[in-house]
């Protein structure tokens, strides 16, 4: 097996397609050899080797990797015409991972290797730059102690920036650039006695057992909990491993003409189509990242435009801050063409480091450019436009979740920098905002105005938390996952939503929140972000994304791809609005259960579960059918002429009871029963699992004048709204079918409902009657079930839930582990699970389209909008899938993208 790749001087033996193998790095850096680019010579040692060191452990690697890495040396050296620990005139090293997929600052890397108490006068002799000689060896010392020995002092930090940042203050100094070669002399020497302090051995002087040590460490980085986390969440497989490459050093720290610096050939953040980047004089790539020195723009517009935020005038910034275009305007042209090269032939976006070693260009990565939702959809269409890239490779670069960003607030940017963070929590519903703590969702109201915004903060929130929720302008749970009941409905409301803040204190009594030493009352103010789970103190004012004309086309092109249908879970004409113009095509959910929680209806809902007898449910029900057909009728008209598919009631009835005394005694109160009776019924109502008891269709068999007064507001609303010229289609879904005799029981209801509609209107419309596959029972005979039923909707919440036994609002305590440990590749409550769930699904949609063929079948859960479960409803055939509308747009795009990766196989890895 070959294990090593090497590269420079034209020679490269590998290429931009071998990332698997080499790394993005790794690839791209002899894909640049091979095009003319000028890279300091190295070697890639593959992704193979990292995998053999996980399971082999290190002295077996080395042993194997030997003789290829002498090879790879004398390949550097040949071409550098300088030696590998030679004294007089030291070739020295870089070692820098590489991933198949980009982990930016996740693992490690060690620079300057080579130098030792010998070789480094031999550098200041050779260059004629002492300072440089003796700042490069005090890198080395300091990230050799970091990387390779892992140095930590008492307290677990990094003992030499602790002592760099002393001594700077020491010597009056701001930056390491200023130090003197006396003052680097003994850093360096303060550097060897903290790594002999907390290490328990000296620093090599040995070149070959650091560059050994270097290339260990960083195949050992690729299991650090950062670099596991980043994977994690970002759906990266543990299994790749990461590539080493070994590189001839090139020095931007070697005096005023030379630099270091990055860059990326069109705006990251915006999209634009400009060159852009920063750069330092006489100094090393890390302190353009680092954030130590105040780096310079690349180009002249740059310059002009940092200028004029940081209130510099021309002339200072001429003297000051020159660009690169200006500062070295011959490099400057030089590193435009390669970059313009670079885009033209990887076809995307570059992320270039480089260095310019005394007027001498070098580059030393080049990668695709992470970028912004807003530039992502940019940059596509643009490049689209421009002919260098066709449809469906633009298609393809849209990273759909992403095109969150777009669609919600955003906090401003340059006061987000100044503002203090608190925790972090699950990034449950995205967006940005801002407001007042409020404790209790029934207090929601009293601090909610035009001026006021609100965020209600709970251990965790409940079906009766609903109108609070809706009032509140975000969410914040202490407990909960991503399908929590915060979650779901947040996202379905399109409420931004952090949940499972797990360090927050939260007194009910108190009213204060507590987090990390700092406690916080009710009506103090905090942020959150939804996009990424943090939480922040005071207000941070937030700005509305703006979806320009390149949005509306990268939709369009998605639709003219897609097979499947997308349509949007709304419960109010508002929501169901929002889908519409997010290009939802139908709603695919509309949960009954929320309408009955608003203030005028709570107690009438609440009234009919009290009720002894049927003649008293229904006296409760006909005060309800008005409201619940009026509701229905917003929805119809905002769907015009798309189908809307209604739950009937799905949550079982205690939901809707309060359970605190206070509570109930009001409740008592208002529908005039006596306070023993309510806690009886209330008990009565209580449930060991209530998500496998007394609910859905259950409700409906035992309680069947529930069925007919939703039927009837159905109905009686398509026949209102017909009247008034909308076009209506109704798809009514019986939840929770596990038997065909539950469906052919609660169809029959609802069909005999909808004749007496007919002839007391002397009018008809067309509906369906379908249900949610949602009980593992209910896939197994979905060939009888489909013979009463017009449309199938999986329901992959309560199926993910019931067919793995676990509890989704408690699962959060035990799956992040096992993900992280392997058991399960992905929370089965985000992303489907094709191996169990996943067959449960293939079967019922084949033996549904056995009983009877032109079944519709789509699918209503959280899945609905998540990329990769969208890809395999697609796969198996569904006519649509349904998601918060919020969502509609990733699920177009992913939708669109299934299609190509079926047809286009070398799509399938990206």
């Amino acid at each position: 097996m070959k294990r090593i790749y090497k590269f420079g001087n034209g020679q490269a033996e590998g290429n931009g397609q071998m990332k698997d193998l080499l790394g993005g790095k790794g690839a791209n850096l002899a894909e640049m050899d091979r095009i003319g680019i000028p890279v300091p010579p190295g070697f890639t040692i593959t992704t193979e080797v990292c995998r053999e060191y996980q399971t082999e452990g290190e002295e077996v690697v080395r042993n194997l990797l030997h003789d290829e890495a002498l090879e790879g040396l004398r390949f550097i050296q040949k071409i550098m015409d300088k030696d590998f620990g030679n004294v007089d005139d030291p070739l020295l090293l870089s070692v820098r991972s590489g991933a198949k997929f980009s982990m930016p600052g996740m693992m490690d890397t060690v620079l300057d290797i080579g130098l030792t108490d010998q070789s480094v006068a031999g550098l200041a002799n050779k260059s004629g730059k002492a300072k440089f000689a003796w700042d490069a060896y005090r890198r080395l010392i300091q990230m050799y102690g970091g990387v390779v020995l892992k140095i930590e002092d008492e307290e677990g930090e990094n003992p030499f920036e602790k002592e760099l940042e002393k001594y700077r203050d020491l010597k009056g100094v701001k930056y390491d650039k200023d130090l003197t070669v006396d003052d680097l002399i003994e850093l360096v020497n303060l550097f060897k006695l903290l790594t002999k302090k907390y290490a328990g051995v000296e620093f090599p002087q040995d070149p070959k057992e650091q560059v050994w040590g270097a290339i260990m460490a960083v195949f050992a980085s690729w299991n650090t909990p950062r670099a596991i986390y980043y994977r994690e969440i970002n759906h990266i497989s543990n299994d790749l491993g990461t590539a080493v490459s070994v590189q001839a050093m090139v020095f931007g720290n070697m005096g005023d003409h030379s630099v270091s610096g990055v860059a990326f050939t069109r705006n990251a953040a915006t999209g634009e189509n400009d060159f852009n980047g920063e750069y330092l004089v006489d100094a090393q790539g890390e302190d353009v990242v680092a954030g130590i020195r105040t780096p310079l723009q690349i180009t002249i517009k740059g310059s002009k435009q940092w200028a004029d935020f940081a209130g510099i005038q021309e002339e200072e910034r001429n003297r000051a801050f020159p660009s690169l275009e200006e500062y070295m305007p011959d490099q400057y042209n030089q590193l435009n063409e390669v970059q313009m090269k670079l885009e033209s032939h990887f076809k995307d976006v570059q992320d270039l480091e480089f260095t310019i070693q005394e007027e001498k260009l070098w580059l030393l990565q080049t990668r695709t450019g992470k970028r912004t939702g807003e530039a992502m959809v940019r940059i596509a269409m643009e490049m689209l436009k421009e002919g260098m890239i066709d449809e469906k490779t633009a298609l393809m670069r849209v990273e759909p979740e992403k095109l969150d960003e777009l669609l919600h607030p955003v906090f401003d940017p340059g006061v987000l920098k100044m503002s203090k963070p608190l925790t972090v929590g699950l990034p449950a519903s995205p967006g940005a905002t801002t407001g007042r703590i409020v404790f209790n969702a029934d207090e929601v109201e009293n601090f909610k105005s035009d001026d006021e915004q609100v965020i209600l903060v709970r251990i965790e929130t409940s079906a009766d938390d609903l109108r609070g929720m809706n009032l509140s302008d975000g969410i914040l749970t202490a407990r909960g996952g991503m399908t929590s009941h915060a979650a779901v409905v947040a996202r379905g409301m399109g409420k931004c939503c952090v949940s499972g803040a797990g360090v927050l204190n939260i007194s009910y009594k108190e009213k204060t929140m507590s987090v990390n030493g700092n406690t916080y009352n009710e009506g103090d103010w905090i942020s959150l972000d939804g996009s990424t789970g943090k939480i922040y103190e005071g207000k941070i004012p937030t700005v509305q994304p703006e979806l320009g004309n390149e949005f509306d086309e990268l939709m369009a092109l998605a639709d003219n791809y897609a097979r499947m249908k997308v349509r949007a879970n709304a419960d109010t004409p508002e929501s169901a609005r929002v889908g519409i113009m997010y290009g939802a095509r139908g709603i695919g959910l509309c949960r009954t259960e929320h309408m009955f929680f608003e203030e005028n209806r709570i107690m009438k809902m609440r009234k009919m579960i009290m009720a002894d007898a049927q003649e008293g449910r229904e006296n409760a029900l006909a005060d309800l059918l008005p409201m619940q057909r009026s509701d229905f009728e917003g929805i119809f008209e905002a769907m015009n002429g798309y189908p809307v598919t209604i739950r009937l009631l799905d949550p079982p009835l205690h939901e809707f009871i309060p359970f605190e005394e206070e509570e109930q005694r009001v409740m008592a109160k208002e529908i005039g029963m006596t306070m023993e009776k309510v806690k009886r019924t209330a008990e009565n109502l209580k449930e060991i699992n209530p998500m496998l008891g007394h609910r859905g269709c259950r409700l409906g068999t035992t309680y069947p004048e529930i069925t007919r007064m939703q039927a009837r507001a159905i109905i009686e609303a398509a026949l209102n709204e017909k009247a008034k010229g909308i076009s209506v289609y109704p798809e009514i879904m019986i939840p929770l079918t596990g038997t065909l005799g539950e469906m052919k029981g609660q169809k029959e209801i609802v069909v005999n409902e909808a004749e007496k509609v007919f002839a007391e209107r002397n009018e008809r419309i067309d509906y369906l009657v379908g249900t949610m596959i949602e009980v593992p029972r209910a896939a197994l005979i979905a060939d009888q079930i489909a013979r009463e039923a017009d449309f199938f909707s999986f329901g992959t919440n309560d199926l993910t839930q019931m067919t793995f036994g676990f509890s989704r609002d408690d699962a959060g305590k035990f799956l992040p582990e096992y993900v992280m440990n392997g058991i399960l590749p992905e929370d089965p409550f985000q992303v489907l699970d094709r191996e169990g769930v996943g067959q449960l699904v293939e079967m019922a949609i084949e033996k549904g389209r056995n009983s009877k063929q032109d079944i519709h079948i789509g699918i209503c859960g959280e899945h609905g909008g998540e990329p990769s479960s969208v890809e395999f409803c697609h796969q198996t055939g569904m006519d649509y899938v349904s998601c918060s509308p919020f969502r509609v747009p990733i699920a177009r795009v992913a939708a669109a993208q299934a299609v190509i990766k079926e047809t286009e196989e070398h799509f399938v890895d990206k």
